[in-house]
């Protein structure tokens, strides 16, 4: 019979720990607490403590930005995470120094941390830039979605909260009414329907609250959108996993070693109107930085896809002294890879399908019969339409638009295909670019150009190995795929924390 050595596992041990012999060289914590004791100037937080003459000693910022930054690096963004672990984990301890905080200090710290995170922020890229991990070669720029801690259920336009609020209401007085009705309920569903009712009327009052002391918001085109309750500043976002209550998470990084240079979060706010104010903040943090000695010998490239691209923002970029490359929505389609691809041509007719669920598609301008000598246009049924405006302007372009009869429109046999709903006031509405327009370049024709172009191409396919990575490691290898604070500051301040952990890393196979 084999004879084995007992397990003893389960068996509680009391023995020496020699806390410096934990940090490991190579590591992250040891990187982390190489920068932070010896390169970091933390005197800025000297400001929040004012207790020389009175009150407990505080805990130093330096072991509180520690374990912070080590906690968001196991993906333990909770406060009560990191409590813990400075408890019962013995790195956590180490680095600490065995400084126990309680969770509520952990979060007031970390919801503290925007008066203070800029200048730390820009700390470290100065640390970045002396070990020569910046390329200023490239610099790519885009986003990620991050769930907030607010709820989606609290979200609406103020119209919605209205009838939201009212339907409460509704169900609050049919309680009332229920009681008024049963003189005969026991106590315990009598307790439960008394619950239920506080709840409903704490919820009435939270809307009644809100719409009392916020304004609504609008969107690019004037139109309401939603706001949230809980998180004013963030938004609804759609995302491969479904519709969030969240942020997008911006951010610019250099090519050479994914240096994260400007980050950004932004709640209701379009991709495209993000570009502007991130190009802005990235000039301004290359002047802080050193002038590198090959800084007049080239342009810098600037990659951004097809979120970015609109007018406003490339004559924008036309200015700021960057080589720029944006694609646009029809980048791929134009590739001639990709056009001699079945596969691809395959799956995009899937997607058409589905975006369009099942229905068949809708006629476009390259559909109608238009003379531009003797301004007649036809719809594809050959019916006349009549010019509604001559010599339109729209995005920088001059428009000839024509709109059909609503008489013709509304007994067409091809209505199905050529408006998304039966006509009620116009018929179908279609233009055509003046010719002076096709002839004058708009910012985005010169783009779809220069994008076209071999050299391009080239550039381009560059953005997706240099951004992408980035955010899979900050949302998938460190788990930082939320955020748990509210209101735009605080959660910006906690998003630059995550692109420090992710800076700090790339320090670390610097450090021997």
């Amino acid at each position: 019979m084999a004879n084995y050595k007992p397990d003893l596992s389960c068996q509680n041990k009391f023995i020496p720990i020699n806390f410096a012999e934990q940090i490991l060289p190579g590591t992250f914590e040891y990187a982390l607490c190489y920068i932070v004791e010896n390169k970091l100037d933390l005197s800025g937080f000297d400001a929040w403590y004012n207790n020389e003459k009175s009150g407990a000693a505080a805990y130093p910022p330096a072991v509180m930005l520690k374990i912070i930054l080590l906690g968001y690096a196991h993906g333990f963004i909770s406060s009560r995470r990191i409590a813990k672990a400075c408890e019962t984990n013995i790195l956590f301890m180490s680095v600490s120094g065995d400084i126990q905080p309680h969770y509520t200090t952990i979060a007031g710290f970390v919801a503290k941390m925007h008066e203070q995170i800029e200048p730390l922020f820009t700390q470290i890229l100065l640390i970045c830039d002396e070990e020569g991990l910046i390329g200023r070669n490239m610099f790519a720029i885009d986003g990620c979605k991050l769930k907030s801690n607010a709820s989606k259920e609290w979200s609406g336009t103020f119209d919605e909260l209205e009838r939201k609020k009212a339907k409460l209401a509704r169900a609050s007085q049919r309680i009332i009414a229920r009681h008024q009705c049963q003189d005969n309920l026991n106590e315990e569903m009598i307790t439960q329907d008394l619950k239920q009712k506080e709840k409903l009327d704490k919820s009435i009052d939270k809307i009644a609250e809100f719409l009392a002391t916020h304004q609504e918001k609008t969107g690019s085109k004037g139109k309401p959108v939603k706001s949230n309750i809980t998180d004013p500043d963030s938004a609804k976002m759609t995302t491969s996993k479904g519709t969030i209550q969240g942020y997008n998470g911006i951010a610019i990084n250099d090519d050479k070693h994914q240096i994260i240079l400007q980050a950004q979060v932004w709640g209701s706010v379009g991709e495209q109107q993000t570009l502007q104010p991130a190009v802005t903040q990235l000039k301004q943090q290359l002047d802080k930085l050193r002038a590198p000695h090959s800084a007049t010998k080239h342009t810098i490239k600037f990659t951004a896809d097809s979120g970015f691209n609109s007018e406003a923002n490339l004559a924008f970029m036309a200015q700021s002294g960057f080589d720029t490359y944006i694609a646009d929505n029809q980048f791929r389609k134009r590739n001639p890879l990709f056009k001699e691809s079945a596969t691809y041509e395959t799956e995009q007719e899937k997607r058409r399908l589905k975006r369009r669920n099942g229905k068949p598609r809708l006629f476009t301008s390259a559909d109608f019969h238009y003379d531009e000598t003797t301004q007649i246009c036809r719809c594809p049924a050959g019916n006349e339409m009549w010019c509604s405006g001559d010599n339109l302007k729209s995005h920088h372009q001059r428009y000839t638009r024509f709109c059909g009869y609503l008489k013709d429109c509304k007994v067409c046999l091809l209505q199905g295909q050529c408006m998304r709903k039966p006509p009620i006031k116009t018929g179908r509405q279609v233009q055509f670019k003046n010719d002076e327009s096709r002839k004058q370049l708009s910012y985005i024709d010169k783009m779809k150009v220069k994008i076209d172009s071999p050299m391009g191409r080239r550039q381009y396919s560059k953005r997706l190995g240099c951004i992408e990575p980035v955010f899979g490691n900050i949302t998938v290898n460190k788990g930082m795929n939320k955020l748990t604070l509210r209101g735009q500051a605080k959660v910006n301040a906690q998003w630059q924390l995550y692109c420090l952990v992710h800076n700090i890393e790339k320090l670390q196979k610097t450090m021997h």
